[in-house]
């Protein structure tokens, strides 16, 4: 961190206000080699921490800045390991709850971004919004609306975000773990006076979930990401060796790719495991027969859900 970086961040903790011209500053101080390092990162949290307000100009500084340490801080980039994870939450949670949606909005962010992270920090964001659905106080609330439970349009955008990130549970894809919490959270919010995006929101995501398509290894986790990157840095030139040497034994490794590189018969094919993704297999229909079941009642919305699943066949 440069001096002039620690002084201006200094000032602005000191006095809680933080000016159009401050950040500006401190965006070129810090992106000033192109990168963002911790003690730069730990800077900005001070100043988050003490800001008597936080401007939109701010709160945009503030989430780029920390998404673009934890992500690509270090390699391999868009991705958030064990520690980086760990500092992040111990940065935002003080007392079990995040006070700002500047924070919230960061973590969903990171998520949203990253190609894979630790699934302790996804389960800290989906808990967050929860929570504050279930009490009805907390950033997206922004201060005002105290009703005990019900989803707002802020909820329904941040959740929508999370379940169909990159970085989730399934990248674009929602998981059993998501299609849980969306009926935890219609059945705690069925008399209330939810958003109308909530509803869509529900049918679209327990609809993904039962009839979505995933491949098991669509997320690799960050050492795996890391052993690959090294594997093909360390080996650029042998790779190189190998191609130009098969180049010049063509005829006789042409005889052997069927051997080699053969098709494997056994398994589905893609487009066989995507036909039968988007089947409703007995597991999954057990499993919605479960949840609808658990009030003994089938309400408006689980009634929405049948007739998207019947539809779409």
């Amino acid at each position: 961190m440069s001096i002039q970086f620690a002084d201006l961040s200094r000032r602005v903790a000191e006095d809680g206000i933080v000016t159009a011209e401050e950040i500006l500053s401190l965006r070129q101080l810090g992106w000033g080699d192109g990168k963002i390092y911790r003690d730069e990162a730990e800077a900005i949290f001070e100043i988050n921490n003490t800001l008597k307000e936080a401007t939109p100009e701010w709160v945009d500084f503030f989430v780029e800045a920390i998404s673009e340490f934890v992500l690509n801080g270090t390699e391999p980039r868009n991705m958030c390991d064990d520690e980086e994870a760990r500092w992040l939450i111990s940065c935002l949670d003080h007392d079990g709850k995040l006070e700002s949606m500047a924070e919230l909005e960061l973590l969903v962010r990171v998520i949203e971004k990253a190609l894979n992270v630790p699934e302790f920090l996804k389960s800290y964001v989906l808990r967050q919004i929860e929570q504050e659905v279930m009490t009805g106080v907390g950033p997206t609330r922004c201060g005002g609306e105290l009703s005990a439970t019900h989803i707002s349009a802020a909820e329904c955008r941040l959740l929508r975000r999370v379940i169909f990130a990159s970085g989730g549970y399934g990248p674009a894809a929602v998981s059993r773990f998501d299609a849980e919490l969306l009926f935890r959270l219609k059945d705690a919010t069925l008399q209330d006076e939810n958003s109308p995006l909530w509803d869509d929101l529900f049918v679209d995501g327990v609809a993904n979930y039962l009839k979505g398509f995933q491949l098991k290894n669509a997320q690799l986790d960050h050492s795996r990401v890391k052993e690959l990157e090294s594997f093909i840095a360390d080996n650029e030139v042998r790779v190189g060796r190998f191609m130009g040497a098969m180049a010049r034994e063509l005829p006789q490794v042409r005889n052997h790719f069927g051997k080699i590189f053969g098709r494997n018969t056994k398994g589905q094919s893609y487009t066989e495991a995507a036909a039968a993704g988007n089947l409703v297999d007995d597991f999954e229909q057990e499993w919605l027969e479960k949840m609808i079941d658990a009030d003994g009642d089938v309400d408006d919305l689980e009634r929405a859900l049948l007739s998207r699943i019947i539809e779409e066949g």
